[in-house]
């Protein structure tokens, strides 16, 4: 296969203008072929038993000074009172809360989740 190319059009690449020889047109977007996967139904996840617990605060001692502990000790924690409090599933932090009152019984109000939420929880 010989492209010439014509004088004027030689002329035009010497010069510096822009010169558009027979090149092929861009590809047309290709479309993804690769096959779906199925939706899997993940809903029977929703049944396996998780710890949730809910940290006040905490404080790191010498063995010393805990086994000076008696009933009228009072241990001072690294949280301020008010302060949002710490929930934990299986031991990861899950949201912060505040402890509210439903029926009679201690409740948590979530006040901000952390990360993404479960995404970030590993086993």
């Amino acid at each position: 296969m010989t492209d010439q190319l014509s004088d004027n059009e030689l002329d035009s690449l010497i010069n510096g203008s822009d010169v558009r020889l027979d090149s092929p047109e861009p590809p047309a977007a290709i479309e993804d072929t690769r096959p779906k996967l199925p939706q899997q139904d993940l809903s029977f996840f929703g049944k396996i038993p998780v710890q949730v617990t809910l940290e006040v605060a905490s404080v790191q001692l010498q063995l010393q000074d805990l086994m000076e502990v008696d009933a009228s000790s009072v241990i001072a924690l690294d949280k301020l009172a008010g302060e949002p409090l710490d929930v934990k599933v299986n031991g990861a932090l899950f949201a912060k809360a505040e402890v509210v009152v439903v029926n009679g019984s201690y409740g948590l109000r979530i006040l901000e989740l952390s990360g993404s939420g479960l995404k970030d929880i590993t086993a």
